[in-house]
């Protein structure tokens, strides 16, 4: 027993990794929950969800917050409030901890999911290294510690887009769609049902808000309060705990036409990129799916009204495309960018306090920014290379790119992972109805 367990000989790469590994996610874990989590922060988003949804089951008035201060707001709308009145059902400290263990175990859960998504199993060396991440990262520490919701919506964000590649189009617009009736920041996760074609899922999910408002709507006392009063605020920009780039100029003053144009050359980096991916990566769907979605939330945070970093937790699925030959972001600036908006550290430092402050409250706004324009870049990169190779027609990935690492263990979702995404023209030796028999072959038949 000791030679196995105390004394291991000549372990394999991966062997020794989940050795390593394993102990330290699980101390990790252990050092987030007791000590940052469960005693809490004096930043309380539970509170007033909590006060909220007491005050709909008491059948009182929910809208009614003064939102000049600068303390969490409830934000949500009737429909959500219906969704996450059980809640209100305990006293507002089991409620917390309740609260906190179900977005725990959302969290942890989702990346169990992401894992079997992309082939790895938890006896993939991949998996404490994930799990170590996802624990010292800054969007789950705050999440739980402020005692927000986002932990749930990761798991139903991995959860819609594991149905949408799997072509489970009303269970994955269900999905979506009850997340979008809380709050819709997820909501831009519908153009990949569009461009797939899915369209259950996207009237589905476009339904379900409508339908939980009309149900909350006879429940509430205030319901068109929240239209009047709570939407337009959500709609704002604010200068405080708000990393978009809006709200990064609001802070610093910076001229309004600036910003515009900031904005708007990062919207065109979008554009360039989506259009891209679509174009030459839609056939290998795992990497498009999850590549799309995550250029999509991130233009979400650094262009909309509000964004906030703990908001990057959304991002996890499209940083575990790093393990495909085909990722994006197996560069290091590309993880500059990603440690910017990652990590729980802070950069306030004591000697040189203005310069630390500066740094700490523009990191995330950097790091969305920078990892949009770096997609963008190597996509263009890609696209050129292949226009000078002429070989477009085969796709634009490198000519002899690195191999999955790890290698899976496991079967991922993705039908056809090899299949180029635009067919060549018919060879002068082939017939047409061969083509088109291979054509068929190809089909999806779901």
């Amino acid at each position: 027993m000791r030679g196995k367990v105390l004394d291991l000989v000549d372990p394999a790469p991966g062997q020794l990794v989940r050795l390593v590994m394993w102990p330290l996610a699980l101390v990790v874990a252990a050092d987030m929950v007791f000590q940052k989590a469960l005693p809490g922060h004096h930043t309380n988003d539970f509170k007033p969800v909590y006060t909220a949804l007491d005050a709909f089951l008491r059948h009182e008035p929910v809208y009614t917050a003064n939102l000049s201060s600068v303390d969490p707001h409830y934000l949500y709308p009737p429909g959500g409030t219906l969704l996450l009145a059980p809640i209100g059902l305990f006293d507002e400290a089991t409620g917390r901890i309740v609260f906190l263990v179900v977005n725990l175990l959302a969290a942890v859960l989702a990346v169990h999911l992401l894992l079997r998504m992309f082939g790895y199993s938890l006896r993939s060396p991949l998996a404490p290294v994930a799990y170590f991440a996802l624990f010292l990262s800054e969007a789950l520490v705050n999440t739980l510690t402020f005692g927000n919701v986002n932990g749930i919506f990761f798991l139903a964000e991995v959860g819609f887009l594991t149905l949408l590649l799997q072509r489970r189009d009303v269970t994955a617009g269900v999905v979506l769609g009850l997340t979008i009736a809380i709050k819709p920041i997820l909501a831009p996760l519908l153009l990949l049902a569009v461009v797939r074609r899915q369209w259950s899922t996207v009237v589905i999910a476009g339904v379900l808000p409508i339908a939980a408002t009309a149900l909350a709507w006879p429940l509430a006392v205030d319901p068109g309060r929240y239209f009047v009063h709570n939407l337009p605020y959500s709609l704002q920009v604010r200068d405080y705990y708000n990393s978009s780039i809006s709200g990064f100029a609001t802070y610093y003053d910076i001229p309004p036409m600036a910003t515009l144009l900031v904005r708007g050359l990062v919207g065109v980096t979008v554009a360039i990129s989506l259009w891209l991916l679509w174009h030459y990566y839609r056939n290998q769907e795992l990497f498009f799916v999850a590549t799309a979605s995550g250029v999509l939330l991130t233009a979400e945070f650094a262009l909309s009204s509000l964004g906030q970093q703990y908001y990057s937790m959304f991002l996890i699925p499209f940083l575990f495309t790093v393990v495909m030959k085909s990722s994006l972001l197996r560069n290091w600036p590309a993880w500059l960018a990603i440690f910017a908006f990652t990590t729980y550290e802070t950069w306030l430092l004591f000697r040189w306090p203005a310069f630390g402050r500066n740094l700490e409250y523009s990191r995330a706004t950097f790091g969305w920014t920078l990892l949009l324009i770096i997609v963008c870049c190597v996509l263009v990169d890609r696209y050129l290379a292949a226009r000078r190779e002429h070989r477009l027609t085969s796709g634009i990935d490198p000519t002899h790119p690195a191999p999955d690492f790890p290698t899976p263990d496991r079967h991922p979702i993705d039908r056809h992972p090899e299949l180029p995404p635009r067919r060549p023209s018919t060879p002068p030796d082939q017939s047409p109805g061969i083509v088109a028999a291979e054509a068929i072959a190809y089909t999806d038949t779901d």
